[in-house]
């Protein structure tokens, strides 16, 4: 683990022994999945905890109606990547209840939640169009204290194309970029074909068990491979 420590870039200098000893997928002994997966239901009780709270401030049942509490408890879900948090705040926004109606944030949050296959995320989308590029406040990253040089550059075609996609996912999942982009450095130094000895794939070099629990099919597809583990990453980041 120290070796693997050793590969992580200055800019996570404060974080590099918890993220690489956590991040380092391929290295996962199966109790250490077993601990993750009782985590998981955990987070799944979390998540469930903070949409009932802001149930009730959105409906005012038992406590005094409050609409904007509800859209920032949604939001906290939202982040933590609960499709329901996400389609009741994009329903927020879509119909101006008790916040500015804003199309375009609607949008954001359904196209969140209809990637998980949320049905009515998916109708809704059709009536509020396509997000735009801005990412609502609310989901995004905070900054990690660094020296203010990006101590990451792309340097072919392909490290460029991982780049982008890295700036376009990670505000989705609630990450910093940097963050994303030092873990990947790390793990698979920007290959998307990457394949470890024990059969870590892809750039965030994601494990079987770590695809099929985050849904990635084609763990070699770039997009996939880092939506896949930016969830993951954004389930560390929540829980510890």
């Amino acid at each position: 683990m120290k070796a693997a420590c050793l590969r992580c870039p200055l800019l996570l200098r404060r974080g590099a022994l918890l993220f690489c000893g956590l991040l380092s997928v391929a290295t996962l002994a199966s109790s250490a999945h077993a601990a993750a997966e009782k985590a998981a239901d955990a987070d799944s009780e979390r998540r469930l905890a903070i949409r009932r709270e802001a149930l009730t401030y959105e409906h005012g049942e038992g406590v005094p109606k409050d609409p904007l509490r509800a859209a920032r408890l949604y939001c906290d879900g939202a982040r933590l990547g609960d499709p329901e948090a996400q389609f009741s705040l994009g329903w927020m926004y879509a119909n101006g209840r008790g916040i500015e109606r804003d199309d375009a944030r609607a949008a954001y949050f359904f196209s969140l939640a209809a990637r998980q296959g949320h049905v009515q995320s998916q109708k809704m989308q059709r009536f509020v169009g396509e997000p735009g590029s801005a990412v609502p406040e609310c989901m995004r990253p905070a900054i990690l204290a660094d020296d203010g040089r990006d101590v990451l550059v792309a340097r072919t075609d392909e490290q460029k194309m991982v780049f982008g996609l890295v700036r376009q996912l990670a505000p989705e999942y609630g990450v910093s970029p940097r963050l994303a982009l030092a873990v990947i450095r790390a793990e698979s130094n920007f290959n998307p074909q990457a394949l470890s000895n024990k059969n870590a794939q892809g750039l965030m070099q994601l494990i079987p068990d770590t695809s099929a629990r985050f849904n990635v099919t084609r763990p070699f597809d770039p997009e996939q491979n880092l939506r896949g583990g930016l969830a993951y990453l954004r389930w560390l980041l929540a829980y510890f």
